[in-house]
């Protein structure tokens, strides 16, 4: 089950994600640089978060041009899993592998805390680990994660069950004082039609180990090395 992490010059969660992959995969990923043009045997693709570009232009943008990810567009076309964390989940809306961008944070500012999320659904190759319903705890870390879409394009995420996360309370319940970032409808993740990339503004990889402060984090991996391993 080999794993790849797409580093771009600004990230700077590559080497948490490379742990936690390895410790659910029971091997290290592969570490591809942005410039390269060719992916080795890859059974899942992280894009890690972090500031690719310094996050000139927009947040991104310059990243989803990179030389490797038309090699990833071209991978997850043919169904091999992504997962963009964070700076990732803008790339993956930069090179339209998901719908939506993401803004500058409603309130400006960048913001560094735990949060909780919902999970609206348990049951993708990233989320088999959790229950529907369930609420966890994972950092965020951004300044541009108001997620956005238009109303037509929102109907068809919420018709076709591709809200994976959204912002909560403690006690599940959405609502604008549970949203860090002024996102539409809460969303913290969303997956496309096909269900085989994921992007999601929290870090999970930050809460995969006990030593980090909790384990909320570590059922997205191991569940992914369950998936992947069937």
């Amino acid at each position: 089950m080999p794993a790849t992490v797409i580093v771009f010059p600004g990230s700077n969660c590559d080497r948490d994600v490379a742990v936690a992959l390895e410790s659910a995969f029971s091997r290290p990923p592969a570490m591809v640089w942005h410039r390269d043009s060719a992916l080795p045997p890859s059974d899942l693709i992280v894009i890690p978060g972090g500031f690719s570009y310094g996050d000139y232009l927009r947040s991104g943008a310059m990243a989803a041009n990179s030389p490797i990810m038309a090699e990833v567009v071209r991978a997850a076309e043919r169904g091999v899993p992504v997962l963009g964390i964070c700076n990732g989940f803008q790339i993956l809306t930069e090179a339209q592998l998901l719908p939506g961008v993401l803004m500058r944070n409603a309130g400006l500012k960048f913001v560094c805390r735990d949060i909780e999320l919902r999970v609206d659904r348990a049951d993708t190759l990233f989320t088999g680990g959790y229950r529907r319903g369930q609420v966890i705890r994972i950092p965020v870390a951004h300044h541009d994660g108001n997620y956005f879409a238009a109303d037509d394009t929102l109907k068809r995420l919420r018709d076709n069950s591709q809200i994976v996360f959204r912002y909560c309370d403690r006690d599940g319940n959405v609502s604008a004082e549970a949203n860090p970032n002024g996102s539409r409808d809460n969303i913290a993740g969303i997956v496309n039609e096909r269900g085989n990339v994921l992007g999601m503004m929290p870090h999970p990889e930050r809460l995969a180990d006990m030593a980090l402060g909790g384990i909320d984090g570590s059922p997205m991996f191991t569940a992914l090395a369950g998936a992947l391993a069937a």
